[in-house]
């Protein structure tokens, strides 16, 4: 019994057919994998600045906000105005000599970072992080009002950090700090 010649396999023609669609097909996915691998740099570098910007955001935040200074006010954490200070009162940016790098006469207050900028991602012991030395970061703190708080009140702060990548792309990211001070003793 024979079978029918439709049934019998494919011709030479059908089989060089099949494969030149197959070898354009293949060629056209790899140009798409190629495109999208030359490109996966791009996302790398807005992830790497969204983390910069989100651990000195956090940093910064972690800060006290306080109306007195507290390296030479006794009673930092009670003062109710600057009028409580005794002179020692927290103004906006660094008090002299400060540096965010320890160990000693360290940032100690949100207001100190206001102006702020590296060049090249360093850690708290100033040491260059390996691999973000193409990066920068500044930080900008101001009084900025918020919801019921005004800005003339000073007890709001607005945070905002840039960070400039390789690529001279920019990412901005903004917190904010309240005070709560004077403490309650409870």
């Amino acid at each position: 019994m024979r079978l029918p010649r439709q049934a019998q396999g494919l011709t030479l023609i059908e089989l060089l057919l099949f494969i030149v669609v197959v070898g354009i097909a293949l060629a056209a996915m790899l140009r798409v994998f190629t495109t999208a691998t030359l490109a996966s740099a791009d996302p790398m570098i807005r992830r790497q600045q969204l983390a910069i910007a989100e651990s000195l955001l956090r940093e910064v935040q972690l800060m006290p906000i306080t109306w007195c200074d507290p390296a030479t006010a006794a009673n930092v954490e009670t003062a109710a105005s600057t009028a409580d200070c005794g002179g020692a009162v927290e103004n906006m940016g660094p008090e002299s000599g400060q540096t965010r790098y320890g160990p000693s006469n360290y940032f100690d207050n949100v207001n100190d970072y206001a102006g702020f900028s590296m060049s090249g991602i360093r850690d708290l012991s100033n040491t260059v992080v390996s691999g973000l030395s193409g990066y920068s970061a500044s930080v900008g703190v101001a009084a900025a009002a918020l919801d019921s708080l005004t800005a003339g009140s000073g007890d709001a702060l607005k945070i905002t950090v840039t960070v400039t990548g390789p690529d001279a792309s920019s990412l901005v990211l903004q917190g904010w700090r309240t005070r709560y001070a004077p403490q309650s003793p409870f």
